[in-house]
């Protein structure tokens, strides 16, 4: 199979960036696809979500997987005088089955799934045609343009002191997780972010004697980084700064990891002092798997005994991309910053033939780059860049 381009990603920034391009971008749908392992695109996504139980999205109405801004909004126009609840304030927060099913209707719109290649893009190669990229199911795709839109979804992070090997121990963002307890039980919750925060109500909601333990207080932030990284307020001068090393700085010091909104604080906060959640502002030291419950000792000395606990501990910090990135760098000497993560240039190019999305791109896009704001932000340099090249080309045909 030959492709003007292939995506390589079927979350967020996969859909978004095949409907610009599709939509905006003149790319003819024999000429693109979308390579992910899931039975269907965004499915991540959609078990991520489930999972902790979320009720409305933390960002705006106008982030969403479509073209128009307001396309959200217009989707949800008759739903609206049905029923209350479809957004929150503040900002015109989704709910997220009205989020979902917007999704669906973009999918189903531009016909992704039919674009949908079930497979793990295991090995890439650059020759002078473009790319080659070896799928797990032993087929070749040849691509002269490929986007890497490579989340962290597939990589949790696992705290050293976690057990590994015992059925009572589960990542909830592990794929394929299956550790949700079906009867009432005793659950230990690790990790102080709106995951957290969000998996802990579920719990609650469900009847479980919940124990939140978190390394930190619960840290009030409506958005994961403030929203004048969005425009030209704090982006100026990141852009301005040329030192790599600075601008990791910059990412790092922006993003308020750990955090939660103001309505889900307000809602831990009633529960713990009601008595219907137990919140720890302490760390793991040690877990005793020899008994019938789990023995979780905290470092002030606490004692929890649990029947199951579940990490909500969030996700590598890692390059995504494993070693189908490595072997990538590696072949075509693709320049990399001390951190480890891409350069490129301000079309999201790190090679003439490929391109960058999501963490791949926080370099040059800055801490809103991995959310759906910057699958956003991704989407307007990449169709720019189309659009530049078919205008010059145009112009050369002309003379």
């Amino acid at each position: 199979m030959s492709l003007d381009w292939l995506i390589i990603g079927g979350g967020i920034h996969g859909v978004h960036l095949a409907t610009r391009l599709l939509g905006e971008g003149d790319v003819s749908p024999d000429a693109l696809r979308i390579v992910d392992p899931g039975e269907k695109l965004l499915e991540r996504w959609l078990e991520c979500t489930k999972i902790t139980g979320m009720r409305h999205l933390r960002s705006p109405s106008v982030h969403h997987l479509d073209i128009e801004p307001w396309s959200l909004k217009q989707y949800a126009g008759k739903k609206k005088r049905k029923r209350s609840g479809l957004f929150v304030r503040p900002y015109s927060r989704p709910a997220l089955p009205l989020f979902n099913a917007h999704c669906k209707s973009v999918v189903e719109h531009f016909s992704l799934e039919n674009l949908h290649i079930r497979a793990r893009a295991e090995d890439c190669s650059i020759d002078c045609d473009g790319v080659k990229i070896q799928l797990s199911t032993g087929h070749m795709v040849s691509a002269q343009n490929i986007v890497l839109a490579l989340g962290s979804s597939d990589e949790p992070h696992w705290p050293d002191w976690a057990p590994v090997d015992d059925l009572r121990v589960h990542h909830v963002f592990a794929p394929g997780f299956g550790g949700w307890p079906s009867n009432k039980e005793a659950v230990a919750l690790v990790g102080g972010g709106i995951s957290a925060g969000q998996i802990a109500l579920r719990l609650m909601k469900e009847q479980h004697e919940v124990h939140l333990i978190s390394r930190h207080a619960l840290r009030q932030h409506q958005f994961d980084s403030d929203p004048g990284w969005l425009g030209p307020k704090f982006m100026r001068g990141f852009v301005r700064e040329q030192d790599l090393e600075r601008r990791r700085a910059m990412i790092t010091e922006a993003r308020h990891k750990g955090s939660v909104p103001p309505d889900v604080r307000r809602a831990l906060i009633r529960a713990i002092e009601k008595g219907q959640l137990h919140w720890y502002e302490d760390e793991v030291a040690t877990v005793a798997t020899e008994t019938e419950t789990l023995g979780i000792r905290l470092s002030s000395g606490v004692q929890i005994d649990a029947q199951r606990l579940l990490l909500a501990t969030g996700f590598s910090s890692r390059r995504p991309g494993g070693l189908l990135i490595d072997r990538l760098i590696a072949s075509a000497s693709l320049p990399c910053a001390t951190c480890g993560y891409p350069i490129v240039d301000e079309s999201l190019r790190w090679h003439p033939n490929i391109y960058v999305s999501g963490p791949l791109a926080e370099l040059e896009l800055g801490p809103t780059s991995r959310n759906i704001a910057g699958a956003r932000r991704a989407a307007d340099r990449l169709v720019a860049t189309i659009r530049s090249n078919s205008s010059v080309l145009l112009h050369q045909r002309a003379q």
